[in-house]
């Protein structure tokens, strides 16, 4: 049983260990089943595809539902005056969540490798409901559009290597980035792709940068542990290398990333404590969309993936009292 166990974990976690600009068209299937709505991720994944498992459905559900559970909470609390520096991005749809939730941030950030950002500027520029709310949002007659870059008043996306610390700094300060507001970084799937001095690098240039600031990080957990290592040879069998997964061995891992680049405060949680966080009216709706064989395996699956988020608030606005509570 444990051997069978193993195999689909490990179809299930490869889906939810992918980075944004992949994993839309996994995402895209749950929302077609309703576990959450996104009008917009049509047009970056066009097609629903096959059926996924209903453990594949229900980790994205946790990932979407928790990331944004914080993300909303510092946004409303800041009141909107803030901004938002979401890194390797990918084909994420959040900016236009936002603005249709009336939730937008004085300015929003997109970070990802220059031939991510070339196919979602594309995307932008072919798809009038997408641009539409970038030219809704903007004073004047024209964009800022070349072919690696997009920059208007509230929405702003930049190719650029989250490595080259230099060179990231220098782009999104090129963009109008503001030192002095209240700021909040996002990763999901990202961090455990650098090495750790690398990731350790970007969290650090954050943590000076800013000095009121929030940042969530989601990524996998527990790799030590039998799943964890048959998820780390599995992938390395398909030449594709977790290079910071070191850093994902457990909870207090996790906050020490942050708590030694110069952060004040740090959490963590896996995604199963998340999931029985979550509104539990919602989260019995969902559960009812698809009859889930093996809730072991789900469970598995959740406890090796957490949300991290770490805080400093200069200004005293309250983010390391930011929760799920």
């Amino acid at each position: 049983f444990l051997s069978l166990l193993l195999q689909c974990w490990f179809i299930v976690v490869i889906c939810l260990t992918l980075p944004h600009y992949i994993y839309n068209w996994y995402t895209r299937f749950a929302t077609s089943k309703n576990y959450w709505k996104d009008p917009y991720i049509q047009y970056f994944a066009r097609s629903v595809g096959e059926r996924k498992a209903p453990e594949i459905n229900r980790g994205y559900y946790a990932r979407v539902k928790g990331v944004n559970h914080l993300l909303d909470a510092f946004i409303r609390k800041t009141e909107c005056d803030c901004q938002i520096i979401n890194v390797g991005a990918g084909l994420d749809t959040t900016f236009w969540r936002l603005k249709d939730e009336n939730l937008l941030p004085q300015k929003f950030f997109e970070v990802d490798f220059p031939t991510v950002v070339a196919r979602k500027i594309h995307n932008i520029k072919t798809k009038p409901p997408l641009s539409k709310p970038l030219i809704e949002t903007h004073s004047t007659d024209s964009l800022l559009l070349d072919a690696h870059s997009l920059d208007s008043d509230r929405y702003c996306i930049i190719g650029a290597d989250l490595r080259d610390i230099s060179n990231l700094d220098e782009k999104l300060k090129k963009f109008q980035l503001n030192p002095e507001l209240p700021t909040l970084l996002l990763s999901e799937c990202v961090l455990v792709y650098m090495t750790p001095s690398q990731s350790s690098n970007l969290v650090h240039w954050a943590a000076e940068t800013f000095h009121t600031a929030m940042f969530i990080n989601y990524e996998q957990l527990n790799m030590s542990d039998r799943f964890g290592q048959v998820m780390i040879e599995n992938l390395q069998r398909r030449q594709c290398t977790l290079a910071g997964v070191e850093v994902c061995q457990s909870l207090d891992s996790q906050k020490e990333r942050f708590l030694k680049t110069g952060w004040e405060h740090a959490d963590a949680l896996d995604m199963m404590t998340v999931y029985s966080m979550l509104p539990q009216e919602d989260v019995a709706r969902i559960e009812r969309l698809e009859f889930l064989d093996e809730r072991e395996l789900l469970q598995q699956l959740l406890q090796h993936y957490s949300i991290c988020w770490a805080t400093k608030d200069k200004l005293n606005l309250g983010n390391s009292q930011l929760c799920y509570i």
